[in-house]
């Protein structure tokens, strides 16, 4: 079953005010279309949800039904404990993701791989990549990535101002390129 909100001026099929949210659901490949004020939206997707009414407002009950319908498949609560998710390396959270829809660095795929993983099956396919790959090492990956990490603590030291952290953080990143560079 797949269903799409979007938002006309019409009449509620279920009563006179207006319908603000136009509901189309496919079910058998067949679509039937729905027109409902807020109140009977919230109801009807709440009822075909065998869920009670737990939501205050309107955009409460969508973003729910909408995260139900996300590969990530969880509640609205869920969802936030997982916006505040973040990268160790390069300090990007996954609502950050969510929002931008580009990841910080190579090491997001393995810090957001549960989250990642039904997405990219959704959208690939698959989750395991098959064709070519890169001749050059994956060693250069990982410098890049504690490049990344290292750069980030060093901005985080200095706006701590902790300056003797910072120093030596910078030290570190010097090394790496040199050794890059050999």
């Amino acid at each position: 079953m797949v269903r799409e909100v979007s938002e006309n001026t019409m009449k509620c099929q279920r009563c006179d005010k207006p319908a603000t949210f136009h509901i189309t659901e496919l079910t058998g490949g067949k679509p039937q279309e729905l027109h409902l004020c807020e109140e009977h939206a919230r109801d009807y997707l709440t009822q075909s949800a065998n869920e009670p009414a737990t939501a205050t407002s309107m955009a409460a009950a969508l973003a729910q039904q909408m995260a139900q319908q996300m590969t990530v498949g969880q509640t609205a609560e869920e969802l936030a404990k997982l916006d505040q998710q973040v990268c160790p390396v390069c300090g990007i959270s996954f609502y950050e993701f969510r929002n931008q829809g580009r990841l910080g660095c190579p090491y997001d795929y393995t810090s957001f791989e549960s989250q990642l993983e039904p997405l990219i099956l959704n959208i690939h396919g698959e989750t395991e990549h098959v064709g070519k790959t890169p001749s050059r090492s994956a060693g250069g990956s990982r410098r890049r990535t504690e490049l990344i990490r290292l750069r980030r603590e060093m901005k985080e030291a200095i706006e701590a101002e902790n300056y003797e952290l910072a120093s030596e953080l910078r030290d570190q990143i010097r090394r790496i390129d040199l050794e890059a560079d050999v």
